[in-house]
């Protein structure tokens, strides 16, 4: 027998109240969470800033809404933000009535802790990787590309994969709000997971010219001091750190760079140069109201969130999450935090490495 609305709000709350737990537990958790997510101690705390334990009976029916139906699903989680695994077993568990949930092996700690907590009889943790062996009605699969198609290829015939995949954050400056301020709000964006979420800022259009934009990327590059001082990146991976040397060295060359051991701010005419995780911003000025929606609209395919001083100066993708500077990571429990649809029916490729 299918459930209620109302009995489906009330599996998801359950695992609300064990985000709860976890974040009381957080001091105990932190350790392993930083060792499988390469944060330091200061980036797994902040981290767990964002970690969803509440949620409006509104924002609640819109996620039911959003999850659809089926018997049982079968989750593929990803490593990039640990607080990640609440929102997408949420939703798993409001489609579903089994729900399979297999960790990332580089990232398990949260996934498990709320599993464990939650103690839902519907809710089962696996290792299995072959997902080509799961029998279910849906598979959710949350990651890279390439990690989608492969999970496509080998998913039985008839299972439905629900695909998550890679995307960004955009920020919007205007240009009569007090530069400071928003350079701090868009660091705290910045810095949180070390940059390696859907939700995270790349990119920042500065309403102006060249002038205004150069003004902000000092002042951007200021502020990101001041958080590693607070908040120290943590370690990257062999291939993030490729991708920082190469992006650096592209924009030492082709636009200006304000470089620093564990950020750096570029400013070009153009988004064409799209930076790697691990604190790295793009400033591009938007001298125009129409050239700030043309650059937006070439990047749309690929943006999740949009922040911004000042909503009311521009036309934000229709799907994009829409929020104040400083707030990007932390949207409401409505539904995925991914609102461009099933990302595997999108054809070209993702500039977001």
């Amino acid at each position: 027998m299918s459930r209620t609305v109302e009995e489906r709000i009330a599996d998801v709350r359950r695992l609300l109240d064990a985000a709860i737990a976890v974040h009381a537990d957080r001091a105990q958790l932190a350790p392993a969470i930083g060792r499988s997510s390469g944060l330091t101690p200061e980036g797994v705390e902040l981290g767990f800033a964002s970690l969803e334990t509440t949620a409006t009976a509104a924002e609640l029916r819109a996620l039911v809404a959003s999850a659809g139906h089926a018997g049982s699903v079968h989750v593929i989680l990803s490593a990039n933000v640990f607080v990640g695994a609440l929102r997408a077993i949420a939703l798993a568990r409001a489609a579903a009535e089994r729900v399979t949930v297999r960790p990332s092996p580089r990232d398990p700690v949260l996934a498990r802790a709320l599993v464990e907590r939650a103690a839902d009889p519907a809710i089962t943790l696996t290792a299995v990787r072959d997902v080509g062996s799961v029998a279910g009605d849906e598979v959710h699969v949350y990651g890279r590309e390439a990690t989608i198609a492969d999970v496509r290829s080998r998913a039985r015939p008839g299972v439905v994969v629900r695909a998550h995949g890679p995307g960004m954050g955009v920020a919007v400056v205007s240009d009569g709000g007090d530069v400071e301020q928003a350079a701090d709000a868009l660091a705290a964006d910045v810095v949180a997971f070390d940059q390696r979420g859907c939700l995270s800022p790349r990119v920042c259009f500065v309403r102006g010219g060249e002038s205004a934009a150069a003004g902000f990327a000092a002042a951007l590059h200021g502020r990101l001091l001041d958080w590693s001082r607070r908040v120290p990146r943590g370690s990257l991976t062999a291939e993030e750190r490729a991708e920082q040397v190469r992006w650096r060295g592209t924009l030492a060359y082709a636009g200006r760079l304000w470089d620093a051991e564990h950020h750096a701010v570029g400013l070009a005419t153009t988004p064409a140069a799209v930076p790697p995780a691990g604190r790295h911003v793009l400033v591009v000025p938007a001298p125009s109201r129409e050239g700030l929606a043309d650059a937006i609209g070439l990047l749309a395919p690929f943006i999740v969130a949009v922040g911004t001083d000042d909503p009311s100066g521009f036309a934000a993708p229709r799907h994009a999450r829409l929020s104040a500077l400083g707030r990007m990571q932390r949207p409401p429990l409505d539904g995925p935090v991914d609102r461009r649809g099933d990302p595997g029916v999108e054809k070209r490729a993702s500039p977001v490495p």
